[in-house]
C-alpha cells in the first residue's frame, strides 16, 4: 500500500539512479587511470624506466575531467532523489491525514492522539529517508559490489580470492545485525508515541499543572517516558557501535590481502605495481559498498517498522459508512425512535430505548445528571456515532442515508469544550470561508453575545487566536464557538452545555437572540441549568440513558420528580 505513493514520482526514481550510475563508472573508472599514471608516468614502464611528466599531466588533467563529471552526476542524483523521496512522503502524509480526518470517534481512540501524531510525523520521515537511501544507496551499492568485482578480477584472479573469502563474514554480520534491530526500531517509534503523547497532554493541560502544583509529578513521568526512549536508542546504538569495528577490521585484512598479493605477484612479474594500487581502490570500494549496505539495511528496518504503522492507518476502513443523500423530506425535523446506543469498549448502554420527536422550528431542552447521556444524544444526530438499535432521524430521514457530508452541513454543533484553531478571529467564525462578508461575520457575532467584546481588542476580527483559543476565557471561546455555529446558518442547532461558561443574563440575552432570530432553525439545548431549559417548547429530561420525564417546564414540575429535584435543588442554591 505505501509503495503505491513512491510510483506516482518512477520517474524521477530513474533519473536518480541514471545519474547514480554515471557517477559510479567514473568512480571505478578512475583507479585505471591512477594504475597508468603509477604504471607509465612514475615507474615508466614501457619507457625504459624513465617517468613521463607529459603522461602524467595528460592523464591527470583526464582525471579531474572525469571526477568535474563525476561530481555533476552525484548532484543530479542527488536532487532527483530528494524530490522523489519529498514528493513521495508529501503526497503519503497527506492522505494519512485525511485518513485520519475520516475516521470515527471510536477508531481515534483506538490509536490514540500521540501514536496518530507520531505516524504522521516522524513514522514518514522514516519513510521518506528509506526511499531516498534506498535509490541512491541501493544502486551506488549494487554498481560497486558487481561493477568492482568485475573490474577487480580483470586485474587478477588472486584479489577475487579475497573478496569471496571477505564477502560472508559482512554479509553475516548485517543479518546478525538486521536480526537485532528490527523489533527495537517498532518499538522505538512506540516509544516515542508516548513521548508525543505526554507532551500534548501537558501542554493542553498546561493551566491544570500550574493549578495544581503537578510540575514535579508530570516532570517525572516525562522523565519515565524518555528514559524507556533513550534505553531503545542505546541498545541500538550498542549495535551500531560494534558493527562498524568488525567492518573495520575485515575492510583493514582484506586490503592487506590484496596488497600481500599483488606485491607477490608484482615480484614474480605478473602484475604491474599500478595494478596493485588499483586493487586496493577496487578492494575499498566493494567492502565499503558493503559497509553502506548494512546502513542502508538499518535505515529500511526503520522505515519498513514505521511502514507499517503507517500502513495500519492507511487500511483502516471507515466505520461508518456514507451514504448519498443530500437532504429529506422534512428540513429541520429530528426524531430518535426506540434508540439504544453503547461506546466501543463500554460495559453498558448510555443511551437505552430513547424516542422523542422534534418539529422544524422547535426548541428541544435536554436536561438531566451528570453521565446521563446527553452529550450523546448530539453525537448521534451528527452521525459521529451509529446506533445500535433503533433509528435517529433527521429531515424525516435515517441519519445513515445521508451523506455524512451533507449531514454535518445541515447539522451545526456547539460543544461545553469549546475548540479554537490558529487564525484569526474572523477566520474562527468563517470556518476558512474565504469570501464571507464581515457583515455576515459581525451579524453572526451579535447574536452570539461577541461583538462587544471582539470589538474591545486591538486588532477586531483580525486579532490572531492561538491554538486551541489560549489567550481568550472560557465564555469568550463558548461565544465564538456559537458564533461560528450561527455564521453556518444551519437547519438543526445543537448547544451541547454551549453557555455553561457565560453570566444568566448573556445567556438570557442569546437564547433570546435564537428565539427571535432562528424562529426556523430547530434548536436543541443540552444544559445542566433549570433556568436555560424552562422556556423550550420541549423538555427531555435523562437519568442513567433513560428518559424518565417528557413535556414543558409545567408539566414536568407535576409529572417528573427527578426535574422537581434538579429545580429544588438549584433554587435553593440561587437563594444562598
Amino acid at each position: 500500500m505505501i509503495t503505491v505513493y513512491a510510483l506516482r514520482y518512477w520517474y524521477l526514481a530513474c533519473l536518480a539512479s541514471v545519474f547514480m550510475i554515471f557517477e559510479v563508472l567514473v568512480d571505478l573508472y578512475q583507479p585505471r587511470l591512477m594504475a597508468s599514471i603509477i604504471d607509465h608516468g612514475i615507474l615508466g614502464i614501457g619507457h625504459d624506466g624513465k617517468p613521463d611528466p607529459d603522461f602524467i599531466l595528460s592523464t591527470g588533467l583526464v582525471m579531474l575531467l572525469v571526477t568535474v563529471a563525476g561530481c555533476l552526476c552525484g548532484i543530479g542524483s542527488g536532487i532527483f532523489a530528494n524530490m522523489f523521496s519529498q514528493k513521495s512522503a508529501n503526497s503519503l502524509r497527506k492522505s494519512c491525514f485525511g485518513r485520519i480526518l475520516d475516521f470515527s470517534f471510536a477508531q481515534t481512540d483506538n490509536f490514540t492522539t500521540g501514536s496518530l501524531i507520531t505516524r504522521n510525523t516522524s513514522d514518514i520521515t522514516q519513510i521518506r529517508i528509506m526511499w531516498g537511501q534506498m535509490i541512491r544507496g541501493a544502486v551506488r551499492c549494487a554498481m560497486f559490489l558487481f561493477a568492482g568485482s568485475i573490474a577487480l578480477l580483470s586485474l587478477t584472479a588472486d584479489f577475487g580470492a579475497v573478496v569471496l573469502v571477505a564477502m560472508p563474514v559482512i554479509i553475516a554480520e548485517i543479518v546478525f545485525f538486521l536480526w537485532k534491530t528490527t523489533p527495537l526500531f517498532t518499538a522505538l517509534q512506540e516509544k516515542l508515541d508516548r513521548i508525543n503523547a505526554v507532551i500534548r497532554e501537558n501542554v493542553l493541560g498546561i493551566r491544570v499543572v500550574k493549578a495544581y502544583v503537578r510540575q514535579d509529578r508530570e516532570i517525572a513521568g516525562f522523565d519515565a517516558s524518555a528514559q524507556d526512549l533513550a534505553d531503545v536508542r542505546f541498545k541500538i546504538a550498542l549495535l551500531m557501535a560494534a558493527l562498524h569495528p568488525v567492518m573495520n577490521i575485515v575492510l583493514n585484512l582484506s586490503i592487506a590481502a590484496v596488497i600481500y598479493s599483488g606485491a607477490v605477484r608484482v615480484e614474480s612479474g605478473d602484475l604491474a605495481p599500478g595494478s596493485v594500487m588499483a586493487g586496493v581502490t577496487y578492494m575499498s570500494q566493494i567492502l565499503m559498498s558493503l559497509l553502506m549496505a548494512a546502513m542502508i539495511f538499518q535505515t529500511v528496518s526503520r522505515g519498513s517498522a514505521s511502514a507499517r504503522r503507517v500502513g495500519e492507518v492507511l487500511r483502516q476502513k471507515t466505520e461508518l459508512s456514507d451514504g448519498t443523500l443530500a437532504k429529506g423530506t422534512v428540513p429541520g425535523s429530528v426524531a430518535f425512535r426506540h434508540v439504544s446506543f453503547a461506546y466501543p469498549g463500554s460495559h453498558g448502554f448510555a443511551l437505552h430505548d430513547v424516542s422523542f420527536e422534534i418539529h422544524p422550528g422547535g426548541t428541544l431542552a435536554v436536561i438531566g445528571p451528570t453521565g446521563s447521556g446527553k452529550s450523546t444524544l448530539a453525537a448521534l444526530i451528527a452521525r459521529f456515532y451509529d446506533v445500535e438499535c433503533g433509528a435517529v432521524m433527521v429531515d424525516d430521514q435515517d441519519v445513515r442515508l445521508f451523506s455524512k457530508r451533507a449531514l454535518r452541513r445541515r447539522v451545526s454543533v456547539v460543544l461545553q469544550s469549546s475548540q479554537l484553531f490558529s487564525g484569526t478571529v474572523a477566520d474562527n467564525i468563517t470556518g476558512g470561508i474565504e469570501d464571507a462578508s464581515l457583515e455576515e461575520i459581525q451579524m453572526a457575532a451579535s447574536m452570539a453575545e461577541a461583538d462587544e467584546f471582539i470589538c474591545s481588542i486591538p486588532k477586531g476580527y483580525d486579532t490572531p487566536v492561538g491554538a486551541g483559543g489560549f489567550g481568550l476565557s472560557g465564555g469568550q471561546r463558548q461565544r465564538l464557538a456559537l458564533s461560528r455555529a450561527l455564521f453556518r446558518k444551519s437547519d438543526i442547532l445543537i448547544l451541547d452545555d454551549a453557555t455553561s461558561a457565560l453570566d444568566f443574563c448573556t445567556e438570557r440575552r442569546i437564547l433570546d437572540h435564537l428565539r427571535e432570530s432562528f424562529s426556523s432553525v430547530t434548536k436543541i439545548i443540552i444544559a445542566q441549568r433549570i433556568s436555560t431549559v424552562m422556556s423550550a417548547d420541549h423538555i427531555l429530561v435523562l437519568d442513567q440513558g433513560r428518559v424518565v420525564g417528557q413535556g414543558t417546564h409545567s408539566e414536568l414540575m407535576v409529572s417528573s420528580p427527578l426535574y422537581q429535584s434538579i429545580w429544588q435543588s438549584q433554587m435553593k442554591e440561587e437563594q444562598k
